[in-house]
């Protein structure tokens, strides 16, 4: 089993969004390397920290899960969608996403808190420069984690 991080703006879909859908598809991400990591390593089952994200609050809201294998993510051929990609054709797709399910909403753990955690001082969301929308997830900072919601 892995373990993920995945980044919502909660305009877009909040922790309380998400429970309300049950399991919805996490459309709409553009960037190469959190695109592999949904295409290539989750799997359903996988953990995942639901993070609220550019926003006034931003930090870890709720647990989720890996719902489905990865699958063309439809958006990009809307041309309608703000994630309309003109070069991705259903035959040769250029974004995929999994579906999640959300399973609980937690106390909101903040990026300062967890900064201030020594045994979460590797964890690739707090390094500088990340911008990352997705990003693995050890199992000691994931249990960690959870002791601290």
């Amino acid at each position: 089993m892995n373990y993920w991080l995945m980044k919502s703006e909660p305009d877009d879909v909040s922790i309380d969004d998400a429970l309300n859908l049950g399991v919805f598809p996490w459309v709409g991400v553009r960037n190469y390397q959190a695109r592999n990591f949904m295409r290539d390593q989750m799997q359903v089952g996988d953990g995942v920290l639901f993070y609220h994200s550019s926003c006034a609050q931003p930090g870890i809201a709720g647990v989720a899960e890996v719902a489905s294998s990865s699958y063309p993510d439809p958006t990009q051929f809307d041309t309608d969608s703000r994630y309309f990609d003109s070069k991705a054709t259903p035959e040769q797709p250029r974004w995929m996403l999994v579906d999640v399910r959300a399973l609980r909403k937690t106390r909101l753990l903040s990026l300062a808190e967890l900064r201030t955690e020594p045994q979460l001082d590797a964890m690739q969301l707090l390094k500088r420069g990340n911008r990352l929308s997705i990003t693995p997830v050890s199992q000691h900072e994931w249990q960690r984690i959870l002791q601290m919601v």
